[in-house]
């Protein structure tokens, strides 16, 4: 293993090939990078692409103690701001869903060097005051460890059911869950605790807002967003019919919303 894969490795970066600006893409809490897998071959004609799997996603085995501070975004957003520095080729298109969306502008707010553009699926900036508690119980029911296929699909529906089976650890068994849902649940109670309006407000490269119709933000956050005056430029999207994974959901229109988008922040 050369130098810049063992880098790569470190910083839980995957390459997946492609020429042109880079693009980086950012998963969702529970989520992992493999699961950009159905959009890459097409995202690959606009650029070489990457993702990145967040501390405490990137395998079961792959431990470390958490603390108040490096659960906080501004360790997310430092990690994804040390794999585009390891990626180099310029600024980057990143794209995110939900946990990954905001870790993107806020990325794109704190290094306008090393961000070209953003999309942000289905996020908003406040969830003051609001817990995992009326999740806890469902997450608690989750087994460690999944022996088929109809088991997760019965547990999650078809949609997010594959979005997992891309995420989760691949055993002898069956499928792992590939880290510790305490671990994330923690991530989502931080959010609880702040707003991110500033770090939005900062945000200077254009952006895409894609909104499902079923969606976890709170409701009319997202066109606020579109329509806070920045320096930047917004167009939002809503998604008719779909949930929280739109990417999964309506495959279709999320590519011709974000297809649209790069085409004309390209030229």
């Amino acid at each position: 293993m050369d130098n810049r894969s063992q880098e790569f490795d470190r910083l839980g970066v995957s390459d997946w090939g492609g020429s042109g600006p880079p693009i980086l893409l950012l998963h969702g809490l529970m989520g992992r990078g493999r699961a950009w897998a159905p959009h890459v071959d097409w995202l690959r004609e606009y650029g070489r692409v990457f993702t990145l799997d967040a501390a405490w996603h990137r395998g079961r085995e792959v431990t470390e103690a958490p603390d108040a501070q490096n659960m906080r975004t501004e360790r997310f957003v430092a990690d994804a701001a040390d794999a585009l520095e390891a990626i180099g080729s310029g600024p980057a298109i990143v794209i995110g869903h939900s946990m990954g969306g905001l870790h993107a502008w806020c990325l794109a707010a704190a290094r306008p060097d090393l961000v070209a553009a953003i999309v942000v699926e289905d996020m908003a900036p406040d969830f003051q005051g609001q817990t995992t508690q009326p999740w806890d119980a469902w997450f608690d029911s989750w087994p460690v460890e999944f022996t088929d296929k109809s088991q997760v699909m019965g547990m999650f529906g078809e949609v997010a059911g594959n979005y997992f089976l891309d995420s989760f650890d691949r055993t002898d068994a069956g499928w792992r869950l590939h880290g510790e849902i305490v671990h994330w649940r923690e991530v989502a109670q931080h959010w609880g605790t702040r707003d991110y309006w500033a770090q939005w407000a900062a945000v200077s490269a254009p952006a895409l807002l894609i909104e499902a119709e079923f969606s976890l933000a709170p409701a009319g956050q997202i066109q606020r967003m579109a329509e806070m005056p920045r320096s930047g430029v917004a167009r939002h999207v809503r998604v008719d019919g779909a949930g929280h994974l739109v990417q999964a959901d309506a495959p279709e229109v999320y590519r011709g919303a974000v297809e649209a988008f790069l085409s004309e922040v390209l030229g």
